[in-house]
């Protein structure tokens, strides 16, 4: 009888156990608010590991469809960034940084709001997810000779993004020290 109550307990216990990756649940706070991570699928391989060291700079050229939607590489990497939290990527494991410049066609969404709204007479839609993933410790730099190019003033630059001399030499730079470029 006790062999059996033994066993019974093992069995719920393992039961009851989560068998995914560390800090995989739902339970887990979303270190960008307001945006999902990806969604889990039983069985599926290849999920962000809490060894791993993560650097990676997203250098993307997309831009809104329409002038007040935000840009769509934002959710993306606030997607990104929520799902290494969920699986338990710690923050000294996290190295995100986003790298605007002159080929993205909107670059002008690093302006304050205020600059962009004398600009384009309406709110700047990517404030508050800039914030956000500046919050979450994303790291949102802008390319100097593209603030040249499009006559931005680096006064007008949102104070969560940092001006770099030149995107060229911000990306050489970052895959020098092993960051994998996306976009």
């Amino acid at each position: 009888m006790k062999t059996a109550a033994i066993g019974l307990t093992t069995v719920l216990i393992l039961a009851s156990g989560s068998f995914g990756p560390a800090n995989a649940d739902s339970a887990t706070p979303l270190l960008v608010p307001g945006y999902e991570a990806a969604r889990d699928l039983p069985g599926a391989r290849e999920l962000p590991d809490p060894k791993t060291d993560y650097k990676v700079v997203f250098a993307d050229g997309q831009d809104a469809k329409n002038p007040g939607d935000v840009n769509p590489m934002l959710p993306t990497i606030a997607t990104y960034v929520n799902t290494l939290g969920k699986h338990g990527v710690p923050a000294e494991h996290r190295h995100i940084v986003i790298m605007f410049h002159q080929r993205t066609p909107d670059i002008d969404i690093v302006m304050t709001n205020d600059a962009y709204k004398e600009r384009y007479d309406r709110d700047n839609p990517n404030i508050a997810l800039i914030h956000a993933l500046k919050q979450a410790g994303v790291d949102l730099r802008v390319c100097g000779q593209g603030l040249l190019g499009r006559k931005i003033d680096p006064k007008q630059v949102n104070p969560d993004i940092q001006i770099d001399l030149w995107a060229m030499t911000t990306l050489v730079n970052l895959q020098l020290k092993g960051y994998v470029r996306v976009g």
